[in-house]
Order: C-alpha cells, then structure tokens, then sequence
C-alpha cells in the first residue's frame, strides 16, 4: 500500500510515519508513502498556487491549473490512483470505508488550504470525497493523516496481530468495551471482577454486554437492533 499526499505543507504530515507502528510498517515495506508539492507545478513566477473566489468571497481559493498538473503527474506516475479528497461537504469517513480502502494499491489525498480547492478539480479527478467530523480545520492534512492511520492499520501485517482488529470499536457496529490491565486495583479503583476469574467464555459475553451499553450510551443512534 502507498499513500501519496498531495499538500503545500509536507511537514505537516511527514513527523507521523516517524514513530511507532506506521515507522515499524514503513521499514518491514508493507506502507509506504510520498508527497507531490502543488506549488512544484503552478505556472506563476511568484509560485501563487491561489487566487481569490469568482462572485465575491472571504479568503482564497486554491486554483486549478497546479493541481490539474499535479495530479495529472502523480496519475502518470501511479497507475493505481485512487484519489481522495478530505471536505467538509462530503460523507462521513466510516471505519467500514477504512478497511474496504485498505484493500487498494494507492491511495492520494488532496489537501486543501485556504477557502478549499477550485471544485474543478474535484470535478474531474476525485475517486470519492469525506469528511471526518462536522467541524472545520485550516487544511486538508490532519484529515489526510486520520485517514491514513486508520486505512494503513486495516493494510495486512500492519499491526502485527490481525486479532486486534477484530475487537475494537465500530466492529458489529458497537462500541468497544471497557479493557484494564494491572494492578487489579490502583488506588482503590478495581478491576470488573469476572475479568479475574479466568472464565473466557464469560468474560466474552460480558464485554458483549458492555459494548451494548457503552454503545446505547455513547451511539443511541448505532445500537445494535
């Protein structure tokens, strides 16, 4: 799996793939990624990759002709594209759509700057749109990051123990349930006593149970039917 962020600001993104599980993945080649700069290809002297909105507007609009270039040399360049671009106007990024998109070759977020993005371009060279929470942000990279994260550790041999994947939140569209580790009591705050007894037949019927409550309490709206 490569990812290619298409960004005015790399080093916004770049410091996330140093350390942890996505460096580990990175080194083992099971991810990799790249960045392709919009303003390496805008034909303006100044290197202005924005102009102002059509109509009247606060604030600038990235304009169409670096991107168009850009992308059109990161699809030259990867015959697998699949392009995505983070907006606040889109669907909501799942976790469903996070494993689906962790099944594709390479995937390219476009990140915006300013007001957005010329919706040309959206237009012509988006694969699909999200948007990962109803509120906004400066810029397309923390939602190209999220994205990213949470569509790499779907990737095979990512995270090591694939068994991981299979309990946590979102999955049979509930919450995860509570988890502890030791001391069975810290500061007199104990651990749920069945966890302790062993018993794992139990103790997955429990978890069960609590997923549905933390579900019914957190998510009224996802509680399994």
């Amino acid at each position: 799996m490569k990812f290619t962020f298409v960004t005015l600001f790399p080093n916004l993104i770049e410091p996330y793939f140093q350390d942890s599980i996505l460096k580990r993945a990175i080194e083992s080649k099971f991810i990799e990624y790249e960045f392709y700069n919009p303003r390496d290809y805008t034909l303006n002297k100044h290197k202005k990759v924005d102009k102002e909105m059509i109509g009247g507007g606060a604030g600038m609009l990235l304009t169409p002709q670096p991107l168009f270039d850009c992308l059109d040399a990161v699809k030259k360049s990867n015959p697998d594209a699949y392009i995505i671009f983070p907006l606040a106007a889109a669907k909501a990024f799942k976790q469903n759509d996070a494993k689906r998109l962790s099944r594709k070759k390479n995937i390219v977020f476009v990140s915006g700057r300013y007001e957005g993005i010329d919706e040309r371009v959206i237009e012509k060279y988006a694969d699909e749109v999200f948007c990962i929470g109803e509120y906004i942000l400066t810029g397309g990279e923390l939602p190209s990051t999220v994205m990213a994260d949470a569509i790499a550790r779907n990737v095979e041999n990512v995270l090591g123990n694939a068994d991981s994947l299979e309990v946590e939140s979102f999955e049979n569209n509930l919450l995860e349930a509570p988890s502890f580790t030791k001391p069975e009591i810290f500061e007199n705050l104990s651990v749920v006593k069945e966890f302790l007894k062993g018993n794992h037949s139990k103790i997955s019927d429990l978890k069960f149970q609590m997923s549905i409550c933390k579900t019914k309490y957190y998510r009224p709206s996802k509680e399994k039917r």
